[in-house]
């Protein structure tokens, strides 16, 4: 692997967990239930992210795969979230 690559690899992995910290800070301190749906949203996205630096480092599919996965479930997470909080109900 190039080295600009692995140091651009190990740069964006350190941002993205002082991204992780911080949105696990806000969905713990956060003062509304909007900020902790928000955040979670967050803290999904930047972990499907770490998993998709991981699999360029790795050079494995599986990680993308599992990058997926993650994003999937936590869209349909945070809009169940979001239409709780809304509508103070899942099913209709």
């Amino acid at each position: 692997m190039n080295s600009l690559l692995s140091w651009a690899l190990v740069f964006a992995l350190g941002c993205l967990a002082v991204g992780m910290l911080l949105a696990l800070a806000r969905m713990i301190i956060g003062p509304r239930a909007e900020d902790r749906v928000l955040a979670f949203d967050c803290l999904y996205q930047n972990t499907m992210l770490v998993i998709l630096a991981l699999g360029l480092v790795y050079r494995s599919s599986s990680y993308f795969e599992a990058a997926l996965l993650i994003a999937l479930f936590g869209f349909v997470g945070s809009t169940a979230m979001s239409k709780f909080l809304l509508r103070g109900e899942l099913i209709e």
